[in-house]
């Protein structure tokens, strides 16, 4: 999968001399194009597993380019080297525990002001650094000119141009990492950062406590001590004796009683003062008054005023007609009447009638509830064809640099229910899928905000096939699907403020590098949808045969009728007739199997157009699938899963039968 849902590579078994390989670290910060280098440096085969401990997941490769064999290592994005969530603390674990024969940092040339500090943190901890200015195509068109010599000469390390979507500068990329590794940093940083007499007297006071490690400098990890980071004190102090120990912990004590404010932050003025210097003196920005276009554009996307218009055409033109009526409605007319009801399952039927003397072998496969009449038919008739353009539409807002400014945009919102602007990442992605949006939640920096996140997804955010197949069926009711999405969206934002008013926690902080705004790439969109195509068919399309057979199963012992009978009070209690409580049990299997069953029902005239919304209300908030519910027991215990499945069916049928309600109360037909 690439881009949010993870990467297209093929998976490769670990080198078995990976130990003797040496190792090249790609860090920097979101957004610059490490992907993009990595995979320009190793090519497709490559490993991805969690970092040890964590849920981080890491990819590994074996260089392709270079003369000499190499481990590459993309790092998760890092700011500087005092990390805050998850995935930054396992890159810069990475970074001053692998001892690498170089630490590729990747920039974006046209932000190097912002993230040239974590390049000095770098040379100051005596590791082997190559500056990679990425997108300098992009800075060149901005006006933004980069004495690449310049600046090499006053860092003292390597500085490559690069454009890493085509392939620019690799060669010298290469050619720098290659002489970088052989030879030895010993040198003291030539860029050595004043953090003015009260931060520096205190480094001077921990630094000659401690002794070499991993070949990080003393001044780095008395900072990092310093500003209290926990990996390094675990590092630093679990390995000394006790009598050593003590040592250290009074002079850091010593050291933090002179200063009148926090390390950090004197930290923090120093990095910035040294990289203004540096830049004054190698780069020549365009004067302040010019903005251009495109970043007007940005700023109009995240203004209030501007982007929700913006938003509402979205959502209106990429959800609703594009993958509402094309592809819910046309595509899946044509699938489903076409191609399969006049060529497929006819033929499938005459060909098991004759093959399959027995008729409840016949059922599994042919049946109502079939292989090949249901999960098949399902898999490929009404959710494919939704599901595809479902991944054109969010290809090409990823590809546009759309998905970080919508961050921006909804962040005052979301601090209100408990996360903030980089939950927007997988509550988007839960319209695509919300099992994978679930695992993307371990991004999150704080378990409150990935206990709040899983709840939302698992209640009020339909998958892109269920989208679909909703919009489907209310695409004749325009009053039908405003009061579903109102009730959807109150649903949301009355569950999250409930929940970030029960979970205890402090208010979310945000943070993240926004990537230049472009016209999508064809190519680019059209290799993400066929990546997540092929997902789809190996990991999805399964699951709809395995849920056939299962409800096969539960047909010939009884289990399933047992299942049905139990749902049908329940669904009358909402105003809707016995034939839906199947579509409600098929949504325990999958999501949009359950919302594909409604259009079973709604297709045989047993559904009025005010009882379609009040069915499509209740199974969009119902019960998760049985693979989000595996995933959420993965990523919150077995606990968090049960009272998210309980809090979930509790809510949906309560909406339900507030929505039926509020119909009759008011006479309306819809």
């Amino acid at each position: 999968m690439l881009g949010l849902f993870g990467r297209s590579r093929k998976r490769a078994p670990a080198p078995a001399a990976a130990t003797a390989l040496g190792k090249i670290l790609i860090v920097g910060s979101p957004n610059v194009g490490k992907s993009a280098l990595f995979n320009r440096l190793t090519g497709q085969y490559v490993t991805v597993s969690n970092y040890p401990g964590t849920t981080v997941e890491i990819c590994r490769g074996r260089s392709s380019i270079l003369q000499r064999h190499f481990e590459v290592i993309d790092t998760p994005g890092i700011y500087s080297l005092c990390p805050i969530t998850d995935e930054e603390r396992v890159a810069c674990r990475l970074v001053l525990t692998e001892q690498a024969h170089a630490v590729v940092h990747v920039v974006d040339a046209k932000n190097i002001r912002r993230m040239l500090g974590l390049t000095l943190q770098l040379i100051e901890a005596n590791l082997p650094v190559v500056l990679v200015l990425n997108m300098a195509d992009e800075a060149r068109q901005l006006r933004i000119a980069i004495d690449a010599d310049r600046l090499s000469h006053i860092l003292g390390i390597p500085v490559v141009e690069t454009i890493a979507i085509s392939g620019d500068g690799m060669g010298e990329l290469a050619q720098a990492i290659e002489s970088l590794a052989q030879t030895r940093r010993d040198a003291p940083s030539a860029v050595p950062v004043d953090y003015g007499p009260a931060l520096e007297r205190a480094v001077g006071t921990v630094a000659p406590t401690l002794g070499d490690d991993h070949g990080v400098s003393r001044r780095t990890r008395a900072l990092l001590l310093l500003q209290e980071d926990p990996a390094e004190a675990s590092r630093v102090l679990g390995r000394r004796l006790p009598e050593h120990t003590d040592a250290v912990l009074h002079a850091l004590h010593s050291a933090r009683a002179l200063l009148k404010h926090s390390p950090h932050y004197y930290a923090t003025l120093a990095l910035r003062g040294r990289t203004d210097s540096i830049l004054d003196e190698a780069v020549c920005f365009p004067p302040k008054g010019h903005r251009p276009l495109r970043e007007t554009i940005s700023r109009l996307c995240m203004h209030p005023l501007t982007g929700l218009p913006l938003l509402a055409a979205v959502l209106y033109f990429g959800l609703y007609v594009f993958v509402g009526k094309f592809g819910a409605g046309t595509m899946v007319d044509f699938i489903q009447s076409t191609i399969f009801d006049q060529y497929i399952t006819p033929h499938v039927e005459n060909a098991i009638n004759a093959m399959l003397p027995w008729q409840v072998w016949r059922d599994l496969f042919v049946g109502d509830y079939g292989i090949v009449t249901l999960g098949i038919r399902y898999a490929v008739a009404i959710v494919l064809p939704i599901v595809a353009t479902f991944f054109i539409a969010f290809s090409i807002l990823e590809d546009s640099g759309y998905l970080p400014r919508l961050a921006m945009l909804i962040d005052r919102v979301f601090k209100k229910i408990g996360l903030n602007g980089r939950a927007v990442i997988p509550i988007v992605l839960g319209f695509g899928c919300d099992t994978m949006a679930t695992m993307v939640t371990r991004t999150l920096e704080t378990r409150r905000e990935k206990l709040i996140a899983s709840l939302l997804l698992a209640l009020a955010i339909p998958c892109s096939a269920q989208l679909g197949v909703i919009l489907m069926l209310l695409k004749d009711t325009p009053a039908g699907l405003a009061m579903w999405a109102a009730f959807i969206a109150g649903t949301f934002l009355l569950a999250g403020l409930l929940g970030a008013r029960l979970l205890p926690g402090p208010r979310p902080s945000f943070y993240m590098e926004l990537p230049p705004l472009r016209l999508p790439r064809v190519g680019n969109v059209l290799v993400k949808t066929y990546s997540r195509m092929v997902w789809y068919f190996k990991e999805v399309l399964p699951l709809f045969v395995l849920a056939s057979v299962l409800i096969w199963l539960g047909q010939l012992t009884g289990i399933f009728e047992v299942a049905v009978d139990i749902l049908k009070p329940l669904v009358r209690a909402i105003g809707l007739p016995d034939g839906s409580a199947t579509a409600f049990l098929f949504g325990f299997f999958r999501r949009d199997y359950g919302a594909a069953g409604l259009t079973d029902v709604n297709i045989v005239g047993t559904l009025t157009n005010n009882q379609r919304v009040v069915a499509a209300i209740t199974m969009t908030l119902f019960l998760p699938c049985i693979a989000q519910l595996l995933i959420l027991k993965k990523e919150q215990g077995f606990k968090m899963m049960l009272a998210t499945a309980a809090a979930v069916c509790v809510i949906a049928l309560a909406a339900g039968w507030s929505a039926n309600a509020l119909l009759n109360i008011f006479q309306v037909t819809l």
